[in-house]
């Protein structure tokens, strides 16, 4: 047990401990190892395969063949340093959503680092706080603690003297003094931000997509390849003439299954998706909004339901005192006055008892108990020693202290209409622990006086709510505040008009029928934020919860998408998934056009090469069943590959696009692409059909190239439009490109590329034309299907 009056440590035990290996430090890494960054960028399926096939280049002996490889190395060094710069923000996040640890040691008042604390230390339990050791409780003051993160029992937990509270526990109301028994890895704080990050990842349907088209591939491509390897044997002398087939022979056969395996691999689809949600990341770090998770910013393009505080994201979170309005003059002023000095200045006093201690000052009475406010009462309680004898005041709600006094409380209501925070003020009998249990004040209470504070309204909260209204998310209040007070603010801020009472909502039918008819809610428990949470995701709702109060925690945790302010509590901010840094509401509209911006480019981008892949495929096998030559040297399908998909790729990526979520974005993207890439290879096999018997080989690969381009081309053209300035420059800067890589010397021989016969690069051109109007007239087709969209 705790000696009262203890000092806590002091310095030398404090050392002693530290020197003993006594203290708070366990690994709670939250992020991925550089090893593990270096593995997961490196050692995958497509490079495994990508670098076999540099290897059999440089067998062959020709390295320009190899260019292909290069981008393998830029995507493998592109993804390494995104994933390490989102570790850094990450751990930048950890240590940002730390808890903090208030100890007394050697008389004072502390607070530290949850790795600061050690062994035998004493821990000033606040509300809001996060329990980072596990300890022994001593004097304790209407304790509720939350220990739904361990436990998953959502009601609070009143603790008494003796008792132990675990690390990870939340401080939902009350003080305590707590002896730490249990630190680092014999506590729970560590692992407890560890299962927190493991049960709360942001669902993709981005990265989900990404995911089943590799998983299809990686079936797909290890039999076409097999069917390639033997293709190519027969095409160029059949296993029976293996012995006689020349060197020669044998490397030209090897190029074509590096270029048919090359072909079928959409090597920059993984990167431009990690890319794109890095970039967003980065660029939103910029404007104070820390991103805990890449898929957050797309989940927030999902959301169509953002829940939302009152207190701290509608209004700035500061409460001013504006008037006291006395209700029985049978208590004086000075009265009064003094009772509120008291509880101004109290060590227990909350954010809005901190709010009167400019306007009153303390006059040294005596203060017995104290029953800090918590949500389930409704009001606080504080037992005095006067000289004129004991007595016991009651601060808080005025629809419980008030019940039984009709005029008592229509005048506070008509206070609250104001939009003004009325509490009610009076006094109470026996002592403050007499209350600890009950919900009302009694029959002895005696109304003193109503406590009229005031709240700012952000000044920027009406026209985020409106542009929130605008792109089709319903914006649901939750506070606990007076329903007529919330009701009055939220016909300020242009909401629906009137407000419900939650503390009349029992049910989880009632709660449902309420969210079916209104979105603005006053008395809101913290378990009911929660309970509305999961009401919206049953409705299949995408849910957002803003939040910077403990009590918002767990609903903030439960959402699609957990977003805390800067100023919230640590428990909060370690189990959300964005912070606002400067706390400003109107960052969330920034955010939203991020999270559009990538989920909108990823599908478009995703098109161009999922395309690419189809017409590898079917050129693969086509050519391995009809024991052709492959169409392209391996350089030479990295030439079209990198001009009109892989660098185009990077500019759409991260252009702008306001385009709002749609769902499907799979069947969207496999529904466009098959068709597309489908069209391409029938292009580019009637080109070579025809053009492999009327021209030497060498000559038909150049053509064919042409009309491998002429098609790609198009399909970037119709995922880039509308063709703005700017992305028609990019068009015809890549056709610019491609064109001199025939015309210049140094680029011709490199690629291998000839022209000769004019009326043969005619053909390739018209068949390339006949490809892209196929593709043309399929693209329309799917944009009035709802497959493919223009940018916004």
């Amino acid at each position: 047990m705790i000696p009262p009056g203890s000092p806590g440590l002091d310095a030398a035990e404090v050392a002693d401990r530290q020197a003993r290996g006594l203290v708070n430090v366990s690994d709670s890494t939250t992020s991925r190892s550089v090893g593990s960054i270096l593995r997961e960028n490196v050692f995958t399926f497509f490079n495994g395969i990508l670098t076999v096939c540099f290897l059999a280049v440089l067998l062959l002996g020709d390295l320009g063949d190899g260019l292909f490889y290069g981008i393998v190395v830029v995507n493998a060094l592109i993804g390494i340093v995104q994933e390490l710069r989102a570790k850094a923000s990450l751990d930048r996040l950890a240590l940002l959503a730390a808890p903090e640890t208030a100890v007394r040691r050697s008389g004072e008042v502390v607070v530290l680092r949850p790795e600061e604390v050690v062994l035998g230390d004493l821990m000033l339990l606040r509300p809001g706080d996060q329990v980072t050791a596990d300890a022994e409780l001593g004097e304790v003051a209407d304790l509720l603690v939350d220990e739904s993160m361990l436990t998953g029992e959502s009601e609070p937990v009143a603790k008494r003297p003796g008792e132990t509270v675990l690390s990870g526990s939340l401080i939902v109301s009350g003080t305590a003094e707590a002896l730490v028994t249990a630190v680092g890895a014999d506590a729970y704080a560590n692992s407890l931000t560890r299962e927190i990050k493991k049960r709360t990842l942001v669902y993709s349907e981005l990265r989900a997509a990404t995911t089943r088209i590799l998983v299809y591939l990686t079936w797909l491509l290890l039999p076409v390849i097999a069917v390639v390897v033997v293709g190519r044997v027969l095409a160029y002398g059949g296993l029976d003439g293996l012995h006689t087939v020349s060197i020669e022979s044998w490397r030209a056969a090897g190029l074509d299954a590096v270029a048919s395996v090359v072909g079928m691999i959409p090597e920059g689809l993984v990167l431009l998706t990690s890319l794109a949600f890095g970039v967003a990341v980065i660029q939103l770090g910029r404007q104070k909004v820390l991103v805990q998770e890449l898929a957050a910013v797309e989940a927030l393009a999902r959301v169509d339901v953002l829940c939302v505080d009152k207190t701290g994201t509608l209004t700035t979170g500061d409460i001013g005192f504006e008037r006291l309005v006395t209700l029985d003059e049978g208590f004086t002023s000075e009265r009064l006055d003094r009772v509120l000095g008291i509880i101004a200045h109290d060590v227990a006093a909350n954010q809005t008892a901190l709010a009167l201690r400019p306007h009153f000052a303390l006059d040294g009475s005596l203060v017995l108990e104290r029953l800090p406010f918590s949500s389930r009462r409704a009001f606080s309680a504080i037992s005095l020693r006067r000289d004129e004898g004991d007595e016991t005041w009651l601060l808080g709600a005025p629809e419980r202290l008030f019940a039984a006094h009709p005029d008592a409380l229509a005048q506070a209501n008509a206070i609250a209409a104001s939009g003004r925070r009325a509490l009610a003020f009076g006094l109470g009998t026996g002592l403050a622990s007499d209350y600890a249990d009950r919900v009302d004040p009694g029959s002895d209470f005696r109304p003193a006086a109503i406590a009229v504070f005031h709240e700012a309204v952000r000044p920027d909260a009406r026209d985020t709510l409106g542009y929130f209204h605008e792109q089709g998310v319903r914006v649901v209040v939750l506070s606990g505040d007076n329903p007529v007070t919330v009701g009055a603010i939220a016909d300020e801020l242009g909401l629906p008009p009137g407000a419900v009472d939650a503390g009349t909502l029992e049910s989880d039918d009632e709660l449902a029928a309420a969210l079916g008819r209104t979105s603005v809610y006053g008395r809101v428990a913290p378990e009911q934020k929660r309970r509305v949470v999961k009401t919206l995701q049953a409705d299949g709702r995408v849910v957002a919860m803003t939040g910077d109060g403990v009590n918002d925690a767990m609903a903030v945790k439960d959402a699609d998408l957990g977003i805390a302010m800067g100023n919230a509590t640590p428990a909060t901010r370690a189990v959300s998934r964005i912070v606002l840094l400067d706390s400003r509401f109107d960052r969330l509209p920034t955010v939203l056009a991020y999270a559009r911006r990538v989920i909108a480019n990823v599908e478009r981008v995703s098109n161009l090469f999922l395309s690419k892949t189809v017409y590898g495929i079917v050129l693969a096998l086509a050519s391995a069943f009809l024991l052709w030559q492959f169409p392209f040297l391996p350089r030479q399908m990295t030439l079209v590959s990198s001009l009109a998909i892989g660098i185009p790729s990077f500019f759409l990526a991260l252009a702008p696009n306001r385009r709002r979520y749609q769902p499907g974005v799979l069947r969207r993207v496999l529904a466009f692409s098959l068709p597309s890439g489908l069209l391409a290879a029938a292009a580019i096999l009637a080109s070579f059909a025809v053009l492999r018997a009327w021209v030497p080989l060498a000559e038909a690969r150049s053509l064919v190239t042409v009309t491998l381009f002429l098609v790609s081309l198009w399909v970037l053209c119709v995922l880039a439009r509308p063709l703005t300035s700017w992305r028609l420059g990019m068009v015809i800067s890549v056709g610019v490109v491609f064109t001199a890589a025939y015309l210049v010397p140094l680029s011709r021989d490199f690629f291998a590329l000839q022209l000769g016969d004019p009326l043969a690069l005619l053909f390739a051109i018209g068949v390339g034309a006949l490809g892209a109007a196929g593709i043309e007239l399929w693209y329309r087709i799917a944009k009035s299907r709802g497959l493919v969209f223009d940018r916004e």
